[in-house]
């Protein structure tokens, strides 16, 4: 026998296999909502893992350039030293006052040049000292992010491992519902639902309003609701709307409603009659 196209089903079953989609996509949502913020958190840590690994690199790059830096300036030190002494030596044998003056000039300029790179020496090495307590301090905090990273990476498999069975079968169960549903009916379900605040696309009429949004819903309208002869949106917010028997499979709700009636028309009675008397 040929499966049954969904677009031929009566509105009242389309209505009922859009509210058992609803129910259990609801059902998959308590189970991520078990969750909460963890998946955030976690997600938030490692991108903060992620930087703070990426700043402790830059911070080790600039630390060996000021030390390569101060290496170099120490050797720039020692061969002005040796100049320093060359030229000193050769003030012994000067044979007139250019020559003097020239190596007077030259021994000022070493001596200046080795004052210089002791100061860049100084700079450098305080930067060093600066970048290693920067260092310091970010590799603690990187420390406590990568432990509180893996205590939330254990909470949240944990719950995941609790709930991920149940969640499989829930979304198994969704995937079938959906092929009884027709695709646009399906996709214009799925939009609604997505753009709810709590996620119903689908929702009773209570106490003549809409059970999504609460606006008054007028007595037509709702008689429309229940002849179930097409599928009627609530014109507030969207919503798909249902009368609240029609997913009342076993008659439980409808009973109680009727029971609930004859107590207080007995309740009614019983005041009529002691006014009377």
């Amino acid at each position: 026998m040929a499966k049954k196209d969904p677009k031929d089903f009566p509105v009242e079953d389309k209505l009922k296999n859009l509210f058992q989609l609803q129910s259990t996509l609801s059902a998959i949502d308590e189970k991520r909502a078990l969750r909460g913020e963890l998946p955030l958190e976690v997600r938030d840590l490692e991108d903060e893992i992620a930087g703070l690994n990426t700043r402790i690199e830059k911070i080790k790059s600039e630390i060996d350039d000021f030390q390569r830096a101060v290496t170099q300036k120490k050797a720039d030190i020692q061969e002005a030293q040796v100049s320093l002494e060359r030229y000193n030596k050769q003030l012994d044998s000067v044979a007139n006052n250019r020559e003097y003056d020239t190596l007077t000039k030259e021994i000022e300029f070493q001596t200046l040049e080795i004052e210089l790179c002791k100061k860049k020496i100084d700079e450098a090495q305080t930067r060093v000292q600066e970048r290693q307590e920067d260092l310091a301090n970010n590799e603690a905090i990187l420390d406590d992010r990568q432990k509180a990273l893996e205590e939330k990476r254990n909470e949240l498999e944990e719950i995941m491992q609790e709930t991920r069975e149940e969640e499989d079968n829930l979304k198994e169960k969704a995937s079938e519902i959906e092929t009884k549903i027709e695709p646009g009916l399906l996709r214009s379900f799925k939009r609604i639902r997505k753009g709810a605040r709590n996620g119903l696309g689908i929702v009773y009429v209570q106490r003549d309003a809409c059970g999504g949004c609460f606006n008054k819903i007028p007595p037509q309208r709702q008689l429309d609701i229940k002849m179930h002869k097409k599928i009627i949106v609530c014109e507030y917010c969207g919503r798909i709307l249902i009368d609240k028997y029609i997913c009342d499979y076993d008659g439980s709700m409808q009973k109680a409603d009727l029971e609930t009636a004859l107590e207080a028309q007995k309740k009614k009675g019983r005041r009529i009659k002691k006014s009377d008397e």
